[in-house]
């Protein structure tokens, strides 16, 4: 276990500094990014519930910085200095929320993302200080995942119209989770974060642990998503090859559209249509942020 930066080569500390950016950045989005339809919540205990979602993201975010500190980086810098443009957070974080049925969707379908994601650095990593810190996180992402299941099942069991907007809504974020893990195993030339044991497993391994907790809960509500389990190969499969389009201007999956790898870098790199609003509400202080 690593403790200290005395202790890292400097292929090693650039890994780490990467994968705690992606985190941190990612943590900090999802705050504006529920804000606003967390004051549009059906109840009082449901807004209650939405907002200590953001309270949660803003102090994981914290964490990211924190250890980013120890690392050589400054703080208020990596908050407020920044560009939109320049902010790496994953692009699920970028779209604009636009309903309830769409905030609970990512709190069941992103920070599942997120709970995989963590949950391998957490049992896996060699860097101790995020290993230590991340027990605190795992629990409060719990809370988010039942949170959003639940209101998964209400919507999915409450009317036509909620119905409704719960399946549109999974229509563009349920591929946007697989794309979440990042480019195929075989696409990749290396992988450092593996190789220094920053992280577990790969890419591919991951997406598979969200399909395998994903599509149990999208059998139990019966809405449709573009994967089913295969039998004869024991995993998960997609039913639509990678890498897709993506029309972010109307949350659209264009999956006749070929494309490569590079094209969806370019997308990630661009940003999407929220981000500029997103970081914005961050740096001006609409979205109060004690990190």
């Amino acid at each position: 276990m690593i403790e200290s930066t005395e202790e890292m080569t400097d292929g090693y500390k650039k890994a780490l500094k990467q994968i705690l950016t992606v985190s941190g950045d990612t943590e900090l989005m999802s705050a504006p990014a529920y804000y606003d339809q967390s004051l549009n919540a059906p109840s009082m205990d449901a807004r209650a519930s939405c907002v200590s979602v953001i309270q949660d993201e803003l102090g994981h975010g914290h964490i990211a910085y924190r250890l980013l500190e120890d690392l050589g980086e400054d703080r208020h810098e990596l908050i407020y200095e920044r560009e939109p443009h320049e902010f790496r957070n994953t692009y699920g974080f970028d779209q604009h929320i636009d309903n309830f049925a769409e905030l609970v969707s990512a709190h069941g379908m992103f920070d599942r993302a997120g709970i995989v994601l963590l949950s391998d650095i957490h049992e896996n990593t060699s860097y101790a200080p995020w290993k230590r810190a991340l027990t605190k996180v795992s629990k409060e992402e719990q809370f988010h995942l039942r949170h959003g299941e639940t209101w998964m099942r209400r919507l999915a069991n409450n009317s036509e119209k909620t119905r409704r907007q719960l399946q549109e809504a999974i229509d563009w974020m349920f591929p946007m989770g697989v794309e979440w893990f990042g480019m195929p195993d075989d696409k990749k030339k290396h992988d450092d974060q593996l190789e220094y044991r920053i992280k577990g497993k790969s890419n591919d391994e991951l997406r598979q642990d969200w399909l395998s907790r994903a599509m149990p809960l999208m059998d139990e509500l019966d809405l449709d998503v573009p994967a089913h389990y295969d039998e004869e190969r024991e995993k998960y499969v997609l039913e639509y090859d990678m890498p897709v389009a993506f029309d972010p201007d109307n949350k659209e999956w264009r999956f006749d559209e070929p494309i490569s790898w590079s094209d969806v870098i370019d997308r990630w790199r661009s940003r999407g249509p929220a981000n500029e609003k997103y970081v914005n509400m961050i740096q001006s202080g609409t979205v109060n942020v004690q990190v």
